[in-house]
């Protein structure tokens, strides 16, 4: 049987809802929409700011918004009778002041698991350019300067029987797990609680309690941590300084788990061998001393980027809406911790 929406008390929810979509979704998803509610979509897709968060809150049923838009306490307070739901278009719920919406009785829905096996992909092809070092070597190629094959020259690292730190071993961190074991990885974890043994023989992976110690061992540390107060700047100068030379940094979780000055430093001097970013501290703006590193690959927040996972997500944002609409709970419902 399925739960109705509680805590929350019963509000008065139209049968076709004012919904507010702050940026663009997958074409079909857009489409279903316009068949099932009062919608109004971000059709140029430039990020809603500040003042037209507040204006779509203080009018619609519905506000469906991305990582991209900061809910805060502010504009939850400022928002109209009418807002019942947030149904964020992604995983992560850190942009949105739950407990703030929990007081407004404002129900808040996420699409958890839909990017798991795409970060992880990406998380992967991240390490393999960095370590195998081939965007120096591919950009050699792009200038003309190649010289033709040599023993000694582009030389990168194996990953077979190399360590691979795991900070943060939920979904994506077990999925990365997956894939190292399949290229002959040695995989280490840090997590706030330990997985089962019998998860960790089927990822052959060890718990590492001490975070420090992980980060001294790993030939690689990849996150995939929420951002809190705790994970702020995870890593940072004394972590970097206590890994190996010929180490590097992996993050396609939240840009500020690495304090980017402290990042530019170790890659300037040597200190660690390379990093692979898909994530920055203050999108879309990226520190200039973080290009201009050499041993630095970065993508532009690519780790959800397939057609198929922005669809899926897109269906389970309409899912948690019409659940919602049906006197429900939402499958999706995010509570405050």
């Amino acid at each position: 049987m399925i739960e109705p929406a509680t805590p929350f008390p019963e509000r008065s929810v139209p049968i076709r809802p004012s919904v507010v979509v702050t940026r663009r979704l997958a074409p079909s998803i857009e489409q279903r929409m316009r068949e099932l509610f009062d919608v109004t979509l971000n059709e140029t897709d430039t990020p809603f700011s500040r003042d037209q968060l507040a204006e779509a809150m203080a009018s619609c049923d519905v506000l469906v918004p991305t990582v991209t838009d900061t809910i805060d306490e502010a504009l939850i307070e400022g928002a109209g009778d009418r807002l019942g739901m947030i149904a964020s278009f992604g995983a992560g719920t850190e942009h949105i002041d739950l407990r703030a919406a929990r007081a407004r009785q404002i129900l808040v829905t996420n699409t958890p698991g839909v990017f798991t096996d795409d970060t992880a992909d990406l998380t992967f092809a991240l390490l393999i350019f960095v370590m195998r070092r081939l965007q120096p070597a591919a950009q050699t190629l792009k200038n003309g300067e190649w010289q033709g094959w040599s023993p000694t020259s582009m030389l990168g690292r194996s990953l077979a029987r190399k360590k691979l730190g795991i900070v943060g071993m939920g979904r994506i961190g077990q999925a990365v797990a997956h894939r190292a074991r399949a290229f002959g990885m040695d995989v280490l974890y840090h997590n706030r609680h330990r997985l089962p043994e019998a998860l960790e023989n089927i990822l052959a992976a060890r718990f590492e309690p001490d975070v420090e110690r992980l980060f001294r061992e790993a030939d690689a540390v990849t996150l995939h941590c929420p951002l809190t107060p705790a994970t702020h700047h995870l890593v940072n100068a004394e972590r970097l300084n206590e890994m190996k030379r010929e180490a590097c940094v992996i993050n396609t979780g939240r840009g500020a788990l690495v304090d980017e000055a402290a990042l530019i430093e170790a890659l300037q001097s040597g200190r660690i061998a390379g990093a692979g970013l898909d994530v920055f501290a203050r999108e879309p703006n990226v520190d200039p001393g973080l290009l201009a590193a050499p041993n630095l690959v970065a993508l532009p927040h690519l780790g959800s980027a397939t057609l198929e996972g922005r669809e899926t997500a897109g269906e389970k944002v309409i899912a948690n809406i019409r659940f919602w609409v049906d006197g429900h709970r939402p499958p999706d419902q995010v509570l405050p911790a």
